[in-house]
């Protein structure tokens, strides 16, 4: 393929993407109110599975509690994006939450919530290593505010080794 045909189809995609992400973030969208929509929460939490995944507490109920922790932690980051990062997020995140759009832009066919840990890191290890720039994109979003609203807890910190930051003397 030549290069004008790549970048045809790349405006292509990207369009229809940004066509189909507007319409079912009108229907359902990722983040409302100033909180994660079920939807963006249902992407966030299977995301973090498989970003966080041996990060997280083995316990089941500890892992839960930790989940939801971490969605609050990622309600807050989220809320001090600026407006337009905020509806671009919530877009993305109504998409991934559709079959079509988890489909194609993740390349998962379960869905998130019957997917296993590591059907969901297959998938968006593709995504990271797509040769597409939106799917890159969307990886570096997800991966980045997951690590941002997780770690920023002082109680995730023991997990990497990290101490905490050194008391600097008065």
């Amino acid at each position: 393929m030549h290069r004008r045909s790549w970048l045809k189809l790349g405006l292509g995609a990207a369009a229809v993407l940004a066509v189909g992400g507007g319409a079912v973030a009108w229907i359902e969208p990722g983040w409302r109110n100033g909180r994660l929509s079920p939807a963006g929460r249902l992407v966030f939490t299977h995301t973090a599975r498989a970003f966080l995944d041996g990060s997280l507490p083995a316990d089941e109920e500890q892992r839960t509690h930790a989940l939801a922790a971490f969605l609050d932690r990622t309600d807050a980051l989220i809320g001090a994006l600026p407006a337009h990062a905020q509806r671009e997020l919530s877009q993305l995140l109504a998409l991934l939450a559709t079959g079509a759009g988890r489909r194609s832009l993740v390349g998962l066919a379960p869905d998130w919530s019957t997917a296993t840990v590591p059907e969901i890191r297959n998938a968006l290890q593709s995504m990271r290593v797509s040769s597409l720039t939106l799917r890159q994109q969307a990886y570096q979003a997800l991966h980045d505010i997951t690590g941002g609203a997780y770690f920023s807890d002082p109680s995730t910190w023991s997990v990497l080794g990290y101490p905490g930051p050194i008391a600097v003397g008065a």
